[in-house]
């Protein structure tokens, strides 16, 4: 049986339950789900494609890798070829399964940040490697090192990693023989700092060689319920991807790969649903400050790392006897004992509610 750590939400069932004793009700700002409805341009292209008794391909349809490349292109800069774009079932899935379908096995160690999203750990565990967590991956020895995560902006502080760090990323890995993987699906949500992509050419130099991009719709468009992601990168690496996937039976449905189609296309819907979320960062940030919590990095994405100084349970506590319920650090890495991460994806009645809570 793999070692897996407990289930972090699992944990905070009695803080949740004291936070929903509030009369006005709970505030749950712990877990970054959307709130918004689905844009009617992607329900549309969902319910036109309904009709789909066959298979749908792995690989996915040309349009959605098409319109992948092109999102990327026009969004962020970045020229991909649609052939090196391949769909995934929500980005969760493809960062759990990474070292797995790359055949990192036992031995073998799968760095990530310091403080990280708990996939990047259990990901490397079901693969039977080493997780290792570390912000000092340029101290680390001539040991092989398979895969390396990076997290920009970062889920759970929002801190950008601007491009001449990336870029020595790139080429520390490249002199080893590492594939890195760059979890990018806050990329559009820059506010103080612009966040770039791994493959961008001022990052990788032009060349793809060891990077895969991963990239979500769930925050752009709404579409957590869809599992709707995509990754892409090294036209060798992908096509490695694919062949595990047809075997494994990973095949995003077909109305699904329409409706994600339609909304890479649809640069509208994303600008206000970004407005919405700047509207609910620019009211609850200056309130929790007021109440004497201090934010950290924070500079893009949707959560704001916030600390009072107390031990993060603590904190949670304190919050949720308001009725606000936010998710302790460490379930980020012991480094983030003293913070809490606080989500702005609430919609903007409760977001009002936990302002006036914390006056």
């Amino acid at each position: 049986m793999i070692g897996l750590p407990d289930f972090p939400w699992d944990l905070l069932a009695p803080v949740k339950a004291l936070a929903r004793e509030h009369p006005g009700g709970i505030v749950d700002l712990s877990v970054g789900t959307p709130v918004d409805p689905v844009p009617p341009v992607v329900r549309r292209a969902l319910a036109d494609a309904s009709d789909s008794p066959g298979y749908p391909p792995t690989y996915g349809t040309e349009r959605l890798r098409s319109a992948a490349a092109g999102w990327l292109r026009r969004a962020h800069g970045v020229t991909v070829d649609q052939a090196d774009v391949l769909p995934v079932i929500g980005s969760k899935e493809l960062v759990a399964w990474l070292p797995t379908l790359l055949g990192v096995g036992p031995g073998e160690r799968v760095v990530l940040p310091e403080l990280a999203y708990p996939t990047y750990d259990v990901g490397a565990r079901l693969a039977g490697a080493e997780p290792y967590a570390t912000d000092g991956l340029f101290a680390l020895g001539p040991e092989r090192v398979p895969l390396v995560w990076v997290n920009s902006p970062s889920n759970p502080t929002g801190k950008v990693l601007p491009a001449e760090h990336l870029r020595k990323v790139v080429a520390w890995a490249r002199e080893r023989g590492a594939v890195v993987a760059s979890d990018e699906c806050y990329l559009g949500l820059g506010w103080e700092e612009q966040p770039v992509s791994i493959l961008h050419p001022e990052v990788c130099g032009g060349s793809h060689e060891g990077l895969l991009a991963v990239h979500s719709l769930s925050k752009r468009s709404n579409l957590a319920g869809y599992r709707a992601g995509f990754v892409a990168g090294d036209a060798a690496l992908i096509q490695r991807l694919l062949e595990v996937r047809k075997h494994a039976g990973m095949l995003m449905p077909a109305p699904v790969q329409a409706a994600m189609a339609a909304a890479l296309d649809d640069d509208e819907h994303a600008e206000e649903q970004r407005a919405r979320y700047a509207a609910r960062r620019a009211a609850l940030r200056p309130a929790l400050e007021a109440a004497g919590w201090r934010i950290d990095h924070s500079t893009a994405g949707l959560y704001l790392w916030a600390s009072n100084g107390a031990d993060c349970w603590k904190q949670a506590r304190t919050l949720a006897e308001k009725g606000i319920l936010v998710a302790p650090g460490d379930f980020y890495g012991k480094a983030g004992s003293a913070h809490i991460r606080i989500a702005v994806t609430a919609g903007d009645e409760r977001i009002n509610a936990a302002v006036l809570r914390l006056q």
